[in-house]
C-alpha cells in the first residue's frame, strides 16, 4: 500500500467527518442553531437553513462513503502486497495458488463477506491501484462513488493499458483532449454511467464489434428459472436489434390497451401481451384476459455513421435504448427499408445527427424524433426511462408564450412530467444540441445526461473526399410556426441545391462510393447528401 496515498485519504476522511458534524448539528436543529440568526428572521428562513444543512450533509456523506471505499481499496491492496512480500522466492506455483486462496479467505472473514465477494474486491483493488489512477483519485476526492469505480474496473477488462488510460481520461480527466459531454461522471447515477462507459468501450475496443458480436451471437439462448409464489422468469439472450424490436413492439401493444377501463399497469400489460403473443401465435383467437391486441409496428431509431452505411468504414452504429451495434447489423436493418427501424445518418465530420429517415409506417412528428436524438431518454437526472415511453412537453408552457421549437421542448417520462407540473422542479435552458437543466425546489441545479457523440474515424482513402469541407455549422432549431427538423448546415461555397429526389440521393451515394474507390479524383466539394 502506498502509505502517502492512504494517509491523504485518512486526512480527507477526517475533514469530511468534521464538516459532517457541523452540518448535522445545523440540520437537526440543535440548541446553538435554533437561536442563530437575527431576531427579525422568520421561521421559514430558519427551516430553510436547516433543510439546506440536511441536503449538504447528505452530499458530504456521499463523499465520506467514497473516501471510505478508497481507504478500503488501499488497505486491501496493502495486505496483498505484504502477503506477496512474505511469499518465499522459490515457492512453487501450487504453493502460490494456495497462499492466494488463503489471502482471499482471510479478507472474506475479516469483512464478513463471501469468498466470491472477497475475490471480486481483491481484483478491483488491484486494478484501481495499478491500472486506473484517475478513478482511484476521484474516489479519494469523493467526486465519484464506489459503484462508479467498480463500473470503471468492469469496463476496463480486456482493454490494454493505453485503452484503459484513455477510457478513464475521457470520463474523469477534465483536461483530456476529448472529455465526455454533459454532467460529470459522479453526477450520473451508476446505471447511466455504465451505459455511457460501455458505449465508449464498444467504440474503442481493440477487437472490432463485428468480431465480438459474431462470437457472442453463437451464445444466444432462452432461459427459464422457477421462482417463488407460483412465478417464474423467462429471459432471452438475443442480438440487440431483435431484443430492442421485441421490447418496443410489446410496449406499443401495451399502450394500445391502456384506457379508463383498464386496471392493469403498463408493466403488467407488457407481461400479459408477451405471453399472449407467444402462446397464441398461429391460433385463431387470443385469451380473453389480453383481448384483441393488434401486433403493432415498432419504431426504433438506428443512428448510423454515413460512411459506415455506405460500407466505407466499420464504425459501430447506435441502437436507440441499447448502445453500439455492429455496422453489418445496422446495414441489414435499413437496407430493405425495415418498417420497424428508422435510420438516422450522422455527419462524417463530427458525428452529429444529420438526417432522419422518413419512409416508415406511422411516422412520428419530426420534432419528436429530433428530441429522441437529442435526449435519448427522460432528461430528469438519473432517470432511465426510454424515449418511446416519454411525453413531448413545452419547457415554458405554450399558454405563457413558450414557442414550439427544439430549444423549448423536452421529453420527460410520465412520472417526471407530473413532477414538473405539480411541484417546483423546473426544467430550463435547453438548446438544439443540449437537453434541459433541472432546478430543484431548493434552487439546486442538476445537469441532464447527454448523448456522447464523437467524431468518426476516416480511413486514409476517404479523407481527400471531404478534406476541403469547412467546419460544420450549428443546428437550425426551427421556428414556432415551422419547427421542422433541425439540420446540420455546411458553410460551402457551392451554389444552393434544390431538395434532392430519391434518384439524386442514390446517385450521390454511388458517386461517394466511386470516389472512395478512386482516391486520386478531385475532392467532393458539394454538400453531403446521403
Amino acid at each position: 500500500m502506498e502509505s502517502s496515498a492512504a494517509v491523504e485519504t485518512v486526512e480527507a476522511i477526517d475533514a469530511s467527518v468534521s464538516a459532517l458534524a457541523v452540518l448535522v448539528r445545523r440540520g437537526m436543529g440543535s440548541g446553538a442553531v435554533r437561536g442563530a440568526g437575527s431576531p427579525d428572521r422568520g421561521g421559514a428562513d430558519v427551516l430553510r437553513d436547516r433543510a439546506d444543512a440536511c441536503l449538504d450533509a447528505l452530499a458530504e456523506l456521499a463523499k465520506l462513503e467514497a473516501r471510505m471505499a478508497a481507504l478500503k481499496v488501499h488497505v486491501v491492496a496493502g495486505y496483498v502486497d505484504v502477503e506477496k512480500a512474505m511469499t518465499p522466492p522459490g515457492a512453487s506455483a501450487r504453493d502460490r495458488t494456495v497462499r492466494e486462496m488463503a489471502v482471499n479467505a482471510e479478507v472474506a472473514c475479516a469483512l464478513t463477506i463471501s469468498e466470491r465477494a472477497a475475490g471480486a474486491l481483491l481484483f478491483e483493488a488491484g486494478t484501481l491501484t495499478t491500472d486506473l489512477p484517475f478513478t482511484l483519485s476521484a474516489l479519494q476526492a469523493g467526486t465519484v462513488a464506489w459503484q462508479h469505480a467498480r463500473i470503471m474496473v468492469d469496463e476496463a477488462v480486456n482493454l490494454d493499458p493505453a485503452g484503459a488510460a484513455a477510457l478513464e481520461a475521457h470520463f474523469l480527466d477534465p483536461d483530456a483532449p476529448d472529455p465526455a459531454r454533459g454532467c460529470r461522471a459522479g453526477e450520473l447515477v451508476p446505471c447511466r454511467f455504465r451505459a455511457k462507459v460501455r458505449t465508449w468501450r464498444e467504440r474503442h475496443h481493440p477487437v472490432s464489434i463485428e468480431t465480438r458480436h459474431t462470437r457472442s451471437a453463437a451464445d444466444r439462448r432462452v432461459e427459464y428459472a422457477p421462482d417463488r409464489d407460483g412465478m417464474a422468469w423467462l429471459s432471452a439472450y438475443l442480438p440487440a436489434a431483435q431484443a430492442a424490436g421485441i421490447w418496443d413492439r410489446i410496449t406499443t401493444g401495451a399502450r394500445a390497451v391502456q384506457g379508463p377501463g383498464e386496471a392493469r399497469t403498463l408493466t403488467q400489460l407488457r407481461a400479459d401481451i408477451a405471453s399472449s403473443w407467444l402462446l397464441t401465435a398461429g391460433l385463431e383467437s387470443a385469451p380473453a384476459s389480453t383481448g384483441d391486441v393488434p401486433s403493432p409496428v415498432a419504431q426504433v431509431l438506428v443512428t448510423v455513421p454515413a460512411l459506415s452505411l455506405l460500407g466505407l468504414t466499420e464504425e459501430p452504429a447506435m441502437l436507440d435504448g441499447y448502445g453500439p451495434i455492429p455496422p453489418s447489423m445496422a446495414r441489414a436493418l435499413v437496407a430493405d427499408g425495415a418498417p420497424s427501424f428508422r435510420r438516422v445518418l450522422t455527419d462524417p465530420r463530427d458525428g452529429a445527427p444529420l438526417e432522419i429517415g422518413r419512409t416508415s409506417y406511422r411516422i412520428p412528428k419530426a420534432l419528436r424524433q429530433w428530441l429522441r436524438l437529442r435526449d435519448a431518454k427522460c432528461t430528469f437526472p438519473g432517470c432511465n426511462n426510454h424515449s418511446l415511453d416519454n411525453d413531448a412537453d413545452h419547457l415554458l408552457a405554450w399558454a405563457r408564450g413558450g414557442p414550439t421549437g427544439i430549444s423549448n421542448l423536452g421529453q420527460p417520462c410520465p412520472k417526471h412530467h407530473r413532477l414538473k407540473h405539480n411541484s417546483a422542479w423546473t426544467p430550463t435552458a435547453a438548446s438544439a444540441n443540449d437537453p434541459p437543466v433541472w432546478t430543484s425546489p431548493t434552487g439546486r441545479r442538476y445537469a441532464s445526461e447527454q448523448p456522447d457523440w464523437e467524431p468518426p474515424h476516416w480511413p486514409p482513402h476517404i479523407q481527400p473526399i471531404f478534406g476541403d469541407l469547412d467546419p460544420p455549422g450549428g443546428l437550425d432549431p426551427g421556428t414556432p410556426e415551422n419547427p421542422g427538423i433541425p439540420r446540420r448546415t455546411c458553410h460551402s461555397t457551392a451554389p444552393p441545391h434544390a431538395a434532392p429526389t430519391t434518384a439524386t440521393r442514390l446517385g450521390r451515394k454511388r458517386e461517394l462510393l466511386e470516389r472512395a474507390k478512386s482516391p486520386k479524383q478531385a475532392p467532393h466539394r458539394g454538400p453531403l447528401v446521403a
